[in-house]
């Protein structure tokens, strides 16, 4: 008997915009949508209620020693936010240079993005490390 698909949605967490990716668990990958600007909750609310996800995860912006940075603590906060809004169990993940990949597919591409397009290819990196590492865990 086989596992069902299970929906994960993604957020890269910045102060001006949150990049957003949906993904599943079947495949481990993940797909970048519209980002949001930060703070808009009614179309965070819309998101999640279009995509149903079982888990949200949360890029947790770090330094390159591993250590949170001034962000962090704010993106830690959102993620508490949207469990304790929406009542789906979020995950917070080191995003370490997602965003250089983001900008480095966008060259490969040879595609000009704008930044909110960047931050949302960035979620759907974060999300991918999270189903490739922590999806059998965490919603099985």
């Amino acid at each position: 008997m086989t596992e069902p698909v299970k929906t994960v949605v993604g957020f890269d967490f910045g102060t001006k915009w949150i990049g957003v990716a949906v993904g599943q668990t079947l495949t481990r990958q993940a797909t970048p949508i519209a980002a949001i600007r930060n703070n808009d909750w009614k179309r965070i609310a819309s998101v999640l209620d279009e995509w149903r996800p079982q888990v949200v995860v949360v890029g947790l912006p770090l330094n390159m020693m591993g250590e949170h940075q001034s962000i962090s603590a704010r993106a830690e906060r959102f993620g508490r936010q949207l469990e304790g809004r929406f009542g789906i169990k979020a995950v917070l993940i080191d995003e370490r240079l997602t965003t250089r990949e983001a900008y480095q597919i966008a060259i490969e591409n040879q595609r000009r993005k704008s930044k909110s397009e960047i931050d949302s290819i960035a979620a759907a990196l974060i999300t991918e490390s999270w189903l490739r590492e922590y999806a059998d865990t965490e919603t099985g």
